[in-house]
């Protein structure tokens, strides 16, 4: 059996086309790396990358393209929506076919010592990958961020898995990880009160009292003007698309709030997206094998 990684670093560039270009082209001209895809958002400032590939390329696609990031971003000037700490914030490794999750630990590891090695840049390891319980969760280990984080780092509790106690003054920290499939997905408020946001993302992720599987904030978009619910669907067959979209509609609804509109971060399963049709057109007795892509891909 073949033995496909999937991979999807977040860089913490959005506005700036160039680099990005240079950063994805880093990536996929390292041999056996398929690129998939690559999204940037500028009221973020972040870029997400998918590709795949065997664990060896994927690998060396991965330092590549956080080495480039290192030399292009500067995270003591950088500003953007999105909690961040470093130029590449999170590499996280997906089994796809023929590996497993202790496979993409095993990557995960690899990874973070070499950036730590070659480039000096901090790595803690994160979700299935976390030496520490409390590192599991992303959110925790990138509490404070970049700039909370060049002091909290030297605290023996936030000492990094890979690395020095120190900040790189230019390319941060990084967090490398190993994790079943996750869906990026945003909501938009017709608000500019992030407050309404931020109180809608608290009652739906799992830190508090939602669903598990959930991690949400509230953010402002400043092109826009508006708040949104920014969310990671960590298990969408656990809690699909269209429950996490119906009750933000519902909490916006308390506020007087409506939602105007969501958008996918990257790639997604189809499955999820079939979930959210079957839910929303009503349908009864339907076999996916009555979609037609399904049929030909048989």
């Amino acid at each position: 059996m073949v033995k496909v990684v999937q991979c999807v670093p977040n860089f913490s560039e959005g506005r700036r086309l160039a680099v990005i270009e240079e950063i994805v082209s880093a990536i996929e001209n390292v041999p056996g790396v398929k690129l998939l895809d690559y999204s940037r958002d500028e009221s973020h400032n972040r870029c997400v990358v998918t590709f795949i590939g065997e664990p060896g390329p994927v690998l060396e696609g991965a330092f590549q393209g956080a080495r480039k990031a290192a030399e292009l971003i500067d995270m003591s000037i950088h500003k953007g929506g999105h909690p961040r700490m470093g130029a590449t914030d999170v590499i996280p490794f997906i089994p796809v076919t023929g590996v497993s999750m202790e496979d993409c630990i095993e990557l995960a590891e690899k990874l973070g010592q070499r950036l730590a090695d070659e480039l000096g840049i901090p790595v803690y390891l994160y979700e299935e990958a976390a030496r520490r319980p409390e590192r599991k969760n992303l959110a925790k280990v990138r509490r404070g961020q970049y700039e909370g984080l060049r002091t909290a780092i030297e605290e023996p509790e936030r000492k990094p898995d890979f690395g020095p106690p120190r900040v790189h003054p230019q390319a941060g920290v990084t967090a490398v990880g190993a994790r079943p499939p996750l869906i990026a997905y945003n909501i938009n408020l017709n608000t500019g009160d992030v407050q309404v946001a931020q109180k809608i993302a608290r009652a739906i992720r799992g830190s508090g009292g939602g669903f598990p599987t959930i991690k949400a904030l509230g953010i402002l978009i400043e092109e826009t003007g508006t708040a949104q619910v920014t969310i990671n669907v960590c298990d969408y067959r656990k809690v699909p698309l269209f429950r996490v979209f119906e009750l933000v509609k519902r909490e916006a609804a308390r506020y007087g709030i409506a939602v105007t509109g969501s958008e996918v971060v990257g790639l997604t399963p189809m499955e999820a997206l079939m979930d959210a049709a079957e839910f929303y057109l009503q349908l009864t007795d339907f076999d996916r094998k009555q979609i037609l892509e399904n049929r030909l891909m048989e």
